[in-house]
């Protein structure tokens, strides 16, 4: 009897144990009613703050995109462009387009040579890589339809902050320096960001607040057709780029259908095209979806041969199929159907990787940068925004207005220069996404709101190039799947393949050395070189009891707030 009771006893010690030692979730920021994750605590504190006054959702957009043209110059913008994806608390769902556009002088050929050779560097650096800006008549236009508060009320603190400054974060100090030779090359005259600025240094953008002056008391048309705009015209043609003031005045922000589709329990909504995000996320989604990945564990061999496998194909037909809708005819419900993505699917083995030489686009009868930045919010009332927005490169086009104090995308790039060319991401262009005038670039952004059974779940998006897609399903799958916390989604390392190159490019010692012997046995190349970081994820989970909890990424200075 003894001996039955110590051996009962000894297994309560060892389950007590286990109990003990078994790893807690970390979560991160917890707030009860609303919250905004932006890349500098600046923007979402001034986004909270619009909430707090009472403003909604697109309120809080127009005050944090604004703030972190100011907060975060790098990415944030008013002379980029993005997109916003919604939900409203009566489950309406909808998406607007603010990319930037070609200029009405641009032609096919504009970036290639005599011997039709890709010009480097002329759909990068300078003017002619700069597109029609979009980011002031996008957040406008979100404001027209369902803001509630006065813009002038909005855009109050963000002329603020730029007026006090901006303290410099370690990462901030790093970022310019990397960049300064770039600011050399292409500005005429010395710029504000040439001097040598340190962490903790604040800087002023007086500039940009007079400029925010100005559109805070004349309205968009500021930008697209006043004093702003005349500014903005002579400084482009002074430094020999083709952008004119018929060019600004024509441009306007496109309401689209957003990507809808279903994933186990879950209700996916993402950007539409000219974003290729969500067209990408439903056939990767859609491939992976008949496999037990949370039977073979978060980021084990198996899981990431599945989900590269998918990528692939998805990235192959990103290349061949899409563009901006205005101009070419998407195969849209067949690229996003489950019966056709599964055909695509049929020759993967776990055996063996697929090579990447052996995958084209699908047979159908009938681009961008580490340096974007995402934004996600929730307001009190329930009502859901993910936005995601860029000048493309670090520091756009490295063209630099001191008149009116903000960067030039260059967006440009993001178009197919040269069919079977990679832009600086990498990414294989078609003739679908070839320059036209006033024609939208293609992207990978990816705005993405989830609902699960029917409610607000989650809100996610993220920067990195042609790894936002992919950092985007990574995120939900780690929630869905792994049943991580927010915090955890967002920090987990991750993985990325884009069809071409063919490598599986992974966060350096985020993997184990067996799951990498065990993918190159496989056949798969592998690239942790040229990967130090992939995305920098801001997301909002609802948790059951109807909290929210922040995912603020690790990778950058990415802040959550809320109330």
């Amino acid at each position: 009897m003894k001996k039955t009771i110590l051996l009962f006893t000894l297994s309560l010690v060892l389950i007590n144990c286990k109990t003990a030692v078994k790893k807690e979730k970390t979560i991160g920021l917890v707030t009860q009613k609303a919250m905004v994750v932006s890349a500098r605590e600046e923007a979402s504190k001034i986004g909270t703050d619009i909430l707090k006054k009472g403003g909604n959702a697109f309120d809080a957009m127009v005050a944090t995109e604004l703030a972190l043209a100011v907060a975060f110059p790098y990415a944030g913008n008013i002379g980029g462009g993005g997109f916003m994806v919604y939900r409203k608390n009566d489950g309406e769902i909808g998406a607007l387009d603010y990319r930037e556009k070609a200029p009405l002088a641009s032609s096919k050929d504009m970036f290639l040579d005599t011997d039709r050779n890709v010009i480097k560097g002329k759909s990068t650096f300078g003017s002619m890589a700069v597109g029609i800006p979009g980011t002031v008549a996008g957040v406008f236009e979100a404001h027209r339809k369902f803001g509630t508060l006065p813009m002038e009320e909005i855009l109050q603190p963000v002329i603020e902050l730029a007026k006090r400054g901006v303290i410099v974060t370690k990462k901030q100090e790093k970022r310019i320096q990397n960049f300064q030779s770039g600011f050399l090359k292409v500005n005429k005259d010395s710029i504000l960001f040439n001097k040598n600025w340190k962490e903790n240094d604040t800087i002023k953008y007086n500039a940009l607040a007079a400029t925010l002056t100005r559109i805070q008391k004349n309205g968009s048309d500021e930008f697209y057709k006043g004093e702003t705009a005349e500014k903005l015209v002579s400084f482009i043609q002074a430094n020999g780029g083709i952008m004119t003031l018929e060019d600004l005045a024509k441009y306007k922000a496109k309401w689209r259908t957003p990507i809808t589709f279903n994933y186990d329990d879950l209700r996916i909504i993402s950007m539409s095209p000219p974003s290729s995000g969500g067209i990408c996320l439903a056939q990767i989604m859609n491939a992976i979806e008949p496999y037990d990945l949370d039977k073979f564990g978060h980021n084990s061999t198996k899981a990431i041969q599945v989900i590269t496998e998918a990528e692939r194909r998805a990235y192959a037909d990103r290349s061949f199929f899409l563009g901006d809708p205005d101009f070419v005819k998407i195969p849209l419900k067949t690229l996003i159907s489950k019966e056709y993505i599964a055909g695509r699917m049929n020759d993967f083995s776990f055996d063996k990787a697929t090579k990447s030489e052996d995958v084209s686009h699908g047979s159908i009868k009938m681009t961008e940068s580490d340096e974007t930045t995402h934004y996600s919010i929730v307001d009190q009332f329930g009502n859901a925004i993910s936005a995601t927005t860029t000048i493309n490169a670090g520091y756009g086009s490295k063209l630099y207005s001191s008149e009116l104090g903000f960067f030039l995308n260059n967006e440009m790039d993001d178009f197919s220069s040269k069919t079977g060319v990679p832009n600086m991401f990498g990414l294989i262009g078609a003739k679908a996404n070839e320059i036209a005038p006033e024609k939208r670039m293609l992207s990978s952004m990816t705005p993405t709101i989830v609902e699960k059974n029917g409610q607000l779940f989650m809100v996610v998006g993220t920067p990195g190039g042609s790894t936002i897609i992919t950092s985007v399903l990574q995120t939900i799958l780690n929630v869905h799947e792994y049943k991580m916390s927010m915090k955890e989604a967002v920090n987990a390392s991750r993985f990325h393949h884009q069809w071409l190159p063919d490598n599986i490019k992974m966060e350096p010692d985020g993997f184990s050395t067996e799951i990498k012997t065990n993918l190159k046995n496989l056949g798969y190349n592998l690239d942790e070189t040229n990967s130090p970081v992939i995305g920098k994820v801001a997301a909002i989970l609802v948790l059951p009891n109807g909290k929210l909890e922040g995912g603020a990424d690790k990778r950058g200075d990415d802040a959550a707030v809320g109330f």
